[in-house]
């Protein structure tokens, strides 16, 4: 009986907890969700206008279609990973994380419900900007499948990375840090305004070695069935992060790295 009344009390902290991280993104979706929204469209503008002619994607596929699905993915890694980071900083910095760590939630359960907050503001800043980009571009879908599979691993990966980089952060200024020096250069360099298979070498290599260009380019593949990579070692490559991200994230907060000290 005890054990049941544990159980039940958890997993009611579990989605308190994760209400209210939700709530917190939507109470300021102007800034949370409008101004990625319309960052991302400005560059479908600039580059789709500017460089449509210019930029060779592939042999059939005009530029604007190529730019699209990149720029949406680009919407969604950078957007779950913001989440989830500011969030778990700002309570360690506000001294509110305290309450969060008497409750009877699990590490697992509190991971959970961070990174399942992010994934959802990551999918919906994406999903936005998709609806932005029809007014410009024909929509084109070949597998949805593969669109939603690289989505929910990409979204999945950043907030956990996100969650990882709030915990070793001390102020907002380490995390600003590894978001401009390490998570920007990651996405723009992943092959979300150019094809791979059209840069030279070294340029080629050294892109096939950032693990985000496998994702996006799953996800592009979803969209215009023409992938660059295998997508099924991208999927399984993919899951594997998303399982090593997450158990590292537990195992941070089970020691209490930077949290309970």
């Amino acid at each position: 009986m005890f054990s049941h009344t544990q159980t039940f009390c958890a997993r009611n902290a579990f989605f308190t907890l994760l209400r209210k991280e939700i709530i917190r993104f939507k109470k300021v979706a102007f800034h949370t969700i409008a101004a990625p929204v319309l960052s991302s469209l400005l560059y479908l503008i600039i580059f789709g206008a500017a460089l449509q002619n210019q930029v060779v994607s592939t042999s059939s596929i005009p530029y604007s279609n190529f730019l699209v699905p990149g720029l949406v993915m680009m919407a969604v890694l950078q957007n779950a990973f913001a989440n989830s980071s500011s969030s778990f900083v700002q309570s360690k910095i506000s001294g509110t994380l305290t309450f969060l760590l008497v409750t009877p939630l699990s590490n697992s359960m509190i991971a959970t419900a961070y990174i399942l907050s992010s994934v959802l503001r990551g999918l919906i800043v994406g999903f936005c900007v998709w609806l932005g980009t029809t007014i410009w571009v024909t929509p084109s879908f070949n597998c949805m499948t593969w669109i939603l599979i690289f989505s929910l691993l990409g979204a999945f990966v950043m907030a956990s990375l996100g969650l990882i980089t709030a915990i070793w952060s001390d102020r907002y200024e380490q995390m600003g840090v590894v978001q401009t020096f390490f998570v920007m250069p990651m996405t723009f360099l992943s092959g979300i305004f150019y094809s791979c298979e059209t840069l030279p070498s070294p340029w080629r290599e050294l892109t096939t070695l950032n693990p985000l260009y496998y994702l996006i380019d799953g996800f592009r593949g979803g969209f215009l069935g023409y992938f660059e990579t295998d997508p099924f070692i991208a999927c399984i490559w993919g899951l594997g992060v998303c399982i090593f991200a997450f158990s590292t994230c537990v195992w941070f907060l089970k020691k209490g790295y930077k949290i309970k000290n």
